[in-house]
């Protein structure tokens, strides 16, 4: 949602580029929203030209990620890709020839699979350690709600199109999923642009999916590999709302029980800290 922008640049976070309209952008490649950061200087922020930069830098991926989905819808429209439900990929890749490509990252790929898919990311967590990176991990946890959603940094795989191109020949029929669809549409465009011809969208992605559209592997439900963070430990997202809306209070329980614990384990922490302000003071008038 984590590098279509100078490629569309390398260094993405999908957490932005979810927020800003699906935030991918473009030049034929992938958008890869960025933020402008301000880096520490002697333990101090240096606030400078980065902040008006960073407005410039807005406005710039706002201009890439309309022209990306105009050419996105354009590449629907003229039928050059065609879009398939995600029963209808699922029929498709059981009594056909097509191949299910899965273009989403590590985190996600890890939770829940189709049975028999290939995976080849286009954006995938970013683990390097320099500054600007970890800088940007920091943004993304503490600033744009990465602690809450647990959603990781990303960075576009520079050789997405080539790992593509040396496991298909160009003529293959190719659906194409992702975890909400973006990724994949992202992917399409690149790919397109490659010069396979023979490319299928799976709209809404997996998260669209019912359990019964595709043999999964995994430990998750598709529909939950895509959350993370707080919000999925205590049970607080949409897809677990509706996830439990169909198990029962069975599946509801273990997320009481969670907020339950937390509670008690607050209440144990402020007790203590009454009773241990007075002990303190006790042992130091001795």
């Amino acid at each position: 949602m984590q590098a279509l922008a100078q490629h569309l640049t390398p260094a993405v976070s999908l957490t932005s580029a979810r927020r800003r309209f699906h935030k991918v952008g473009t030049s034929g490649s992938v958008i890869s929203p960025r933020f402008a950061c301000n880096y520490r200087k002697c333990g101090r922020l240096v606030v400078n030209a980065a902040a008006v930069g960073g407005e410039e830098e807005e406005t710039r991926q706002a201009k890439e990620m309309a022209a990306a989905k105009k050419r996105w819808e354009a590449l629907i429209r003229e039928q050059k890709i065609k879009v398939l439900t995600p029963r209808e990929a699922g029929y498709a890749t059981q009594l056909t020839n097509k191949v299910l490509l899965d273009v989403r990252p590590t985190s996600e790929r890890n939770k829940a699979w189709v049975k028999g898919s290939t995976w080849i990311p286009i954006f995938d967590l970013d683990n390097a350690l320099d500054l600007g990176t970890v800088s940007k991990k920091i943004t993304n946890f503490a600033m744009v709600g990465g602690w809450w959603s647990g959603s990781p940094t990303l960075v576009y795989n520079k050789d997405f199109v080539s790992k593509v191109e040396e496991k298909f020949p160009k003529d293959t029929d190719i659906i194409i999923v992702c975890q909400k669809g973006l990724r994949s549409l992202a992917a399409c465009d690149q790919l397109y642009n490659a010069g396979f011809q023979n490319l299928f969208w799976v709209q809404g992605g997996l998260e669209a999916a019912e359990e019964e559209d595709f043999q999964r592997e995994g430990p998750q439900p598709f529909k939950l590999a895509g959350i993370g963070g707080v919000s999925e430990f205590f049970g607080w997202t949409d897809q677990q709302r509706a996830w439990a809306a169909k198990e029962g209070w069975g599946y509801r329980l273990v997320f009481t029980g969670r907020l339950m614990g937390l509670i008690v384990l607050v209440d144990a922490v402020y007790l203590g800290a009454q009773r241990l302000g007075p002990l303190l003071q006790e042992m130091q008038s001795h």
